[in-house]
């Protein structure tokens, strides 16, 4: 660690220790012997000296006398029913049927506590169930932006084997947040709200898709009654895990309520032999006093902070799915990449049919091989041509995944996840490559560095199409979800050390693997595979919940949208993509001069902007009218910002009313007037205000009071820039 961090070891009897960053407060107690408690998870509570903080540990304290045990009952981040707690337990297994509830001690020299100079720091506890067999080291952080991660790990010190059945981490959230909101979804529509009560009993989501899953809670919210973008006192947990996985917001008779997560493990999956250990996953807490967008804004602001971050402009990218899809030819993908040019791409991508006998999506997967049959003179040509445009090239691959009708799976049918005396049903036409498996892992490591060596190409989307089913692993078919998840990261990992430069999207049936750790290996991920816009007016923004707009695909697709077959004008697509990584998913050899032409426009205002949008605050406007959706992004010294006024249905209203906007610094002055292209109000009216002079107006009044919205028929959206004067 730092040599500048202040470390110190926690003696018996220590007060709670005080963490503090960004407005927030951690208080944990460390007092007593036992695992680590948090006392406190929120507002910031100020300088508290010692006394305060042990002060405030009695004023916490619940009676003594309980309805369990006698004493008190104060769950630590791993809740241990031998202290009386009989809510969910934090560590579940055995050794066949022994040592299935534990008590961990913590001895003096246990606790290290570790404080930041620039704000936040650490609490390391070490536990120890002799009885059990168990060694338990809990890891907990406040990160400089606000923001909590913890992670467990689990030590066999027994001599025999121990099987872990789960392992869930915790944190506290007080009495008045009442209301939880998380997400579900499918494909082509992930990430929709959901909103529940928080009463009493458990609200328990558990994801056995064996990747994160279009139905993730995502971030699973608890929040108070008025919760909302900028608005409600709101407290967030996120499980950083690409495998099965699970979460739960628990309230009790005799507890206010926690959030808690971890992977969700099947019978056998774990089983450690003496020695050995298992760790959890991290999972982050965050934190908002003003809403979601300030919780969201801790995640933004610590993924922006990390070393790997993306760094560069985000460049314009053609991907040629939607484009060509398997009708692959040099003449027509050339073309493509003549008119990807002319309107502003900076990244060609070819996607899925380059390779085997993939033809189509039956057969081939597994064979990572140029075609000979398509592509007689490899992909050279092609990326050369490319290239020599000025754009980057990318590739398709989906390398955890194999076609039965291929090569690999007919000479190692014993690479498939798969039970004894049957294969999974199928799915999407393939099966799923045993990564655990050391020789599978060394093809795919093997065949993807050697394209990645023969060839210019410095991108990857990285596809995974279909969930894992009876997903067996090794001779004996033991569960393999969990070896499955390691595995891949080791894969990316490894990939990533030989070749540097090669970025990585993840995608996943659409957006069926976005998470905190598979962001720690990869550059931005595929939202949705429907990029109709008018679904992602909802799919962005609440990607965005999690994670920055950078990081987020957000494609121009044709005017009928592949995915629904609805129609819409350029200006709302591209005004929706705008807010993200902006890419190109369109055949625009079809696309006639006038449309090439808005479509340049678009990508040169994205290109100004990008600076903005992939730095700046993204804030979420709480619009009476459903009709209306309002989001933006402000620069943050809070000089400039842009904002995208949608409607999604007709309005009720006519005129309509006001929309806010909302983020600017409330004492200062802007001018605030339509953005080109984005300025055109087609199938309505324009507001009088609605001109290049604008209005000029205090951000106070504008998140406040608002301006007027322009009548605007269904399906549209308009540009608004608001500028410091």
């Amino acid at each position: 660690m730092p040599e500048h961090d202040e470390v110190r070891t926690a003696p018996p009897s220590a007060a709670p220790v005080h963490l503090r960053a960004d407005d927030v407060s951690l208080v944990v107690d460390v007092d007593g012997g036992r695992l680590p408690r948090v006392l406190h998870w929120g507002t910031a509570l100020g300088d508290l000296d010692d006394a305060a903080l042990r002060a405030l540990r009695t004023a916490s304290r619940p009676a003594p006398r309980g309805f369990a045990v006698d004493g008190e009952v104060v769950p630590g981040v791993v809740p241990e029913q031998s202290a009386g707690w009989l809510g969910t337990p934090g560590l579940t297994g055995s050794r066949g049927g022994r040592a299935w509830s534990v008590a961990f001690g913590v001895a003096a020299g246990d606790v290290t506590v570790v404080h930041a100079p620039e704000g936040g720091g650490a609490v390391d506890v070490r536990g120890t169930d002799p009885h059990a067999g168990l060694e338990l080291r809990v890891r907990l952080e406040l990160t400089p932006q606000g923001l909590v991660r913890q992670r467990a790990t689990v030590r066999n010190t027994g001599d025999d084997a121990y099987e872990v059945a789960g392992l869930l981490l915790t944190l506290p959230v007080p009495l008045r947040a009442g209301e939880l909101l998380d997400l579900g979804g499918h494909w082509a529509r992930e990430r929709t709200p959901l909103r529940t009560a928080f009463t009493h009993g458990t609200r328990l989501r558990e994801n056995r898709r064996g990747r994160t899953g279009y139905d993730t809670p995502y971030v699973l919210v608890a929040g108070t009654p008025d919760l909302a973008h900028r608005r409600g006192e709101v407290w967030g947990l996120h499980v950083a895990w690409s495998g099965n996985h699970r979460s739960l917001a628990e309230r009790h008779h005799h507890h206010e309520g926690l959030l808690g997560g971890g992977e969700l493990l099947e019978p056998g999956e774990v089983r450690l032999g003496p020695g050995e250990s298992y760790a959890s996953p991290w999972v982050y807490g965050s934190y908002g006093a003003a809403g979601l967008d300030d919780l969201a804004a801790r995640f933004h602001r610590w993924m922006r902070a990390r070393p790997q971050h993306p760094r560069t402009p985000r460049p314009v990218t053609l991907n040629t799915w939607e484009a060509v899809y398997f009708r692959h030819d040099l003449g027509r993908l050339t073309e493509l990449a003549d008119a990807a040019a002319a309107v502003g791409a900076e990244r060609y991508v070819l996607d899925d049919g380059w390779f085997g006998s993939r033809r189509d999506d039956t057969s081939g997967l597994g064979d990572w091989y140029v075609s000979e049959e398509v592509w007689p003179d490899g992909l050279h040509p092609l990326i050369a041509h490319v290239t020599g445009l000025g754009m980057q090239f990318g590739l398709w691959v989906e390398p955890e995944m194999v076609n039965p009708d291929s090569d690999l799976a007919r000479a190692h049918p014993e690479w498939v996840l798969q039970v004894p005396g049957r294969m999974p049903l199928p799915a999407r036409r393939q099966q799923v490559l045993d990564l655990a498996n050391p020789d599978a892992w060394a093809y795919v490591l093997e065949r993807l560095d050697a394209l990645l060596t023969e060839h210019d190409i410095t991108y990857l989307k990285w596809d995974h199409n279909r969930d894992l089913v009876d997903a067996g692993h090794g001779p004996d078919r033991t569960p393999g979800v969990h070896g499955q998840t390691l595995a891949v990261y080791r894969l990316l990992d490894e990939l990533r050390r030989r070749h540097p430069g090669v970025e990585i999207e993840s995608c996943s049936s659409g957006g069926a693997r976005v998470d905190l750790e598979i962001l720690q290996r990869t550059d931005r991920v595929w939202a949705s595979d429907c990029i109709d816009a008018l679904e992602r007016q909802q799919i962005q923004p609440w990607t965005n919940l999690l994670i920055p707009l950078e990081l987020i695909g957000a494609h121009v697709g044709s005017g009928h949208a592949h995915s629904t077959g609805r129609a819409h004008e350029l200006a709302f697509r591209a005004g929706t993509a705008l807010f993200g990584h902006l890419g190109i998913e369109w055949d625009l050899r079809e696309a006639d001069d006038a449309q090439r032409a808005e479509l340049a426009a678009w990508v040169a205002l994205y290109k100004e902007l990008r600076g903005l949008l992939h730095t700046g605050t993204s804030v979420h406007a709480d619009v009476a009218d459903p009709a209306f959706a309002v989001h933006g992004v402000v620069a943050q010294d809070g000089s400039d910002a842009l904002f995208a006024i949608a409607t999604t249905a007709m309005s009720a209203q006519l005129p309509p009313g006001h929309v806010p906007l909302p983020g600017l610094d409330p004492d200062a002055t802007y001018h605030v007037r339509p953005q080109a292209p984005g300025d055109v109000v087609t199938h309505g009216l324009a507001c009088p205000w609605w001109t290049p002079e604008g209005v000029r107006l205090p951000g106070r009044v504008l998140e406040q009071v608002g301006v007027r919205a322009p009548v605007l028929s269904s399906e549209r959206l308009v540009l608004v820039r608001a500028t410091r004067v």
